[in-house]
């Protein structure tokens, strides 16, 4: 295949090369089916750097922006990148409380939010409350077409240097205060350089991004987008009927998102088994939350395409990530392939290294690790003495080079000594019939220190799974007796977060820890 790829030192840079070969290529496509080619994305990056630069944004300034995913929150974002701005994207669906705490940690000059639109959510409401609440408030833009303008003369010249920290994405704070990871332009084109080369995508492919772009995978999809030429639809809301549509109606060749995407996709084609959902698709791919292996298959079986799972997180989006190129075992049963510019160790409870197939702690150096947090005090419990940042998941090193996540250090449930992880217990229950999701904690227990307590969502709630069919499969499945789960719990929905619905742990132990 043709190597479309281009290679920058910057965002900037990366988008006028992409506008100067390919100016009149669709590049973002609207829900709404509103196109924007490269060249048009380019002019009124431009166009909007001027206008923010004229209310008193330049190099350096730190600014937050708040916007559901749309062609003005891309543009918006690159016309801060073009003037060296500070960027502080926040995810649109966070409330008063997580703005509050991301505005008192940055001190932002200026806060930008768009403008109120009937029937849409009131960002500038929300806005004035927080700001109301705040000592020393942002200055507030509400982002509409007026702010652009035409005089580019007056800009400052484009950042040159692609190693300084002008991106800040904050950790989702569900448990504790938000944490800013710090990136560059070349971190961040790091991630989205090896995903389209992992991918193999092209100038025909035809992506998405249906989740929020102010989530740190949005620049790294913005990347595969620039440096391969190819188009994404965009989805300010996901609703998997809509997406489907508009996906059909545009030859969608690749979704991007999360496990919980894929389990969407899979229940639409469920309901017309016959008919594919979406003839063209080829690929999905994501990350963010765990898959289990027969996710894969059943993919493969019903959607007639192939799930492509990375292993990435706030502060290093690529780490590991599947190809279409690699074996169906590869990509069910590992969560990719190291990414090119990463390192990986593997590292046992003493600090020592583990060996093939042994679980460890994972640590990673490279190319799309940031560089710290805006809390200088949390790097030194962040990074190793070696430089290596402690990502807390657990995992192991396949035989072939593949990395398998096995669950998270703070996930592992101690029962009677035995340490149990979470994730295996997940995936053989992900296989029953019955279950549509799951989730295993570990729960205080004055005998056993902790038990084993599995809580799951029903495929359908006219059949629940009773006690003994759980044991009775887990024995089947050939699990060991101590790890198998002594409590069951049935809820209509596992609680998630916003961005990747990933499960929030914490709040089924809030739920359960009295009950068993």
């Amino acid at each position: 295949m043709q190597n479309h790829s281009l290679e920058s030192s910057t965002l900037w840079e990366l988008v006028t090369q992409r506008a100067e070969r390919t100016p009149d290529a669709r590049m973002l496509i609207e829900a709404d089916d509103r196109i924007t080619t490269f060249g048009q994305f380019a002019r009124e990056a431009e166009r909007v750097a001027a206008g923010l630069h004229r209310l008193g944004i330049g190099p350096g300034t730190e600014v937050t922006w708040q916007l559901p995913t749309s062609a003005p929150a891309i543009i918006l974002s690159v016309a801060l990148a073009r003037l060296g701005a500070r960027q502080n994207p926040v995810i649109h669906l966070y409330g008063r409380k997580e703005v509050s705490a991301i505005l008192t940690q940055n001190r932002s000059s200026f806060y930008i939010v768009p403008a109120r639109m009937p029937g849409e959510r009131d960002y500038v409401e929300l806005a004035e409350s927080v700001c109301a609440s705040l000592a020393a408030p942002p200055v507030l833009i509400t982002f509409d077409a007026s702010i652009a303008a035409d005089d580019a003369s007056a800009l400052p010249a484009a950042p040159a240097d692609g190693t300084t920290p002008r991106w800040v994405y904050y950790t989702s704070g569900t448990t504790s205060e938000p944490k800013g990871a710090l990136h560059t332009d070349s971190t961040l084109m790091a991630a989205g350089q090896v995903y389209a080369e992992l991918l193999g995508v092209g100038p025909s492919d035809v992506g998405t991004i249906a989740f929020p772009f102010a989530h740190v995978g949005g620049p790294m999809n913005l990347v595969m987008l620039l440096a391969r030429g190819m188009s994404a639809v965009l989805l300010p809301k996901f609703s998997v009927e809509e997406a489907v549509r508009i996906y059909r109606r545009h030859g969608v060749t690749l979704t991007t998102g999360s496990t919980a995407h894929y389990l969407a996709y899979l229940g639409e084609q469920r309901k017309q088994p016959d008919v594919p959902v979406v003839p063209t698709l080829k690929v999905m791919s994501g990350g963010g939350a765990a898959k289990p292996p027969e996710l894969y298959f059943e993919a493969r079986r019903e959607l007639n395409c192939t799930i492509a799972h990375c292993y990435g997180m706030t502060e290093a989006p690529m780490i590991a990530g599947g190809s279409p190129r690699h074996s169906d075992d590869q990509l069910a049963y590992s969560d990719g392939q190291p990414v090119a510019g990463m390192e990986i160790r593997i590292v046992r409870a003493d600090e020592s290294l583990a060996g093939i197939g042994e679980s460890g702690e994972i640590r990673v150096k490279g190319s799309t690790v940031c560089k710290g947090y805006t809390d200088p005090r949390l790097n030194f419990d962040a990074f190793d003495a070696d430089g290596f940042f402690r990502t807390g998941d657990l995992g192991m090193r396949c035989a072939d080079g593949h990395i398998a996540l096995t669950g998270r250090l703070k996930d592992v449930i101690i029962r009677k000594g035995e340490n149990v992880s979470a994730r295996e217990i997940e995936d053989i229950l992900y296989q029953h019939p019955k279950v549509a999701g799951a989730a295993v904690i570990g729960l205080p227990d004055r005998e056993r220190g902790e038990r084993v307590c599995a809580v799951i969502e029903l495929r359908d709630p006219n059949a629940p799974l009773q006690f003994g069919e759980m044991l009775e499969f887990f024995e089947a499945a050939g699990m060991m007796r101590q790890k198998i789960p002594e409590q069951l719990e049935i809820v209509e929905s596992l609680p998630r977060n916003e961005t990747f619905n990933k499960v929030l742990k914490f709040k089924l132990r809030d739920m359960f820890a009295k009950a068993g």
